[in-house]
């Protein structure tokens, strides 16, 4: 398929060399959003929300939907992210950073997951006030229904993904590990047990079965990454950015999972400031069944 070629070829980068330099205080700190928009171009209209609620100075996007040839850039651009990563496919997975400060591409730093080509991964290093930041923006595969990689292809594809990221997080440490560095994204995988509305319940549902948590564990102990949002919100507590469409009053029942992370290095995790869940963001119109997840963090 075309659009799989498509994925394991370089992002495409927008230059912004006319642009006027960002007006970023030396002295604030980096705000970064994670935000599974559910296509792009459907909800557009809904990143001016997002700027207007957390102002942040990266967005970085899942779940595009959209080949990189019909990408909204002039949407994108009237924000005032003049810089814009992209790799995405028709239809459906696709990645996209949008930045107000420049940044470049890391050569090498997109492995092509899995074989397949599927646009789940980007990579840049943003010019932050403290200086450059390795920024990754993962879409972990869904994983289909059934937890079982021999009865379910979509399962098996999802285990193996995040062994090879695992491994690669592993490699990382052995050359020297992440070093000022954040990884964030719709990694759809709930880990803790106060992640998701009901562990108990959802034991033998995918994103919460025993081998998908002990899996992602493993990858962030790989990469001895931080949890920044349980950095701030107590593992005891509730956490959650998703909430199913099939639910015929989401916020009253209030079922949702913590599939959407924010992953900073050790020399990073001192400098986390705030978060925020856009919790509010689930009932915008014609809205993406993830909120935007804001993290701010001193470089």
């Amino acid at each position: 398929m075309a659009g799989r070629k498509k994925g394991a070829e370089a992002p495409a980068i927008i230059p912004a060399a006319t642009a006027a330099p960002a007006l970023v205080s030396p002295a604030r700190p980096l705000r970064i959003v994670t935000w599974n928009i559910n296509s792009v171009r459907l909800r557009l209209p809904l990143l001016a929300d997002l700027v207007a609620a957390l102002d942040p100075d990266v967005i970085c996007l899942q779940e595009t939907k959209c080949p990189d040839e019909h990408f909204p850039h002039e949407g994108a651009a009237a924000l005032g992210f003049t810089h814009r990563a992209i790799r995405g496919m028709k239809g459906y997975n696709g990645v996209a950073i949008l930045s107000k400060l420049p940044f470049a591409t890391r050569d090498g730093a997109d492995p092509d997951w899995c074989g397949r080509g599927d646009c789940r991964h980007l990579a840049v290093e943003v010019d932050a006030p403290g200086g450059a930041v390795e920024l990754h923006d993962f879409y972990i595969p869904a994983g289909g229904d059934i937890p079982d990689r021999e009865k379910n292809v979509k399962f098996a594809h999802k285990l193996d993904f995040v062994a090879e990221a695992t491994a690669w997080s592993a490699q990382r440490k052995l050359t020297g590990g992440f070093r000022r560095a954040v990884l964030v994204g719709d990694l759809n995988i709930a880990p803790l047990e106060h992640d998701v509305w009901s562990h108990k319940q959802l034991l033998d549902v995918v994103s919460h079965t025993p081998v998908e948590t002990q899996a992602l564990t493993a990858m962030m102990a790989a990469g001895e990454w931080h949890d920044a949002l349980r950095h701030f919100v107590p593992a005891d507590q509730k956490l959650y950015t998703w909430w199913s469409y099939r639910a015929a009053d989401w916020r009253a029942s209030d079922r949702g999972r913590r599939l959407d992370h924010v992953w900073v290095s050790p020399d990073l995790a001192g400098g986390l400031r705030s978060h925020r869940v856009l919790k509010d963001a689930r009932d915008w119109p014609k809205a993406s069944d993830h909120v935007p997840v804001l993290v701010e963090v001193a470089t």
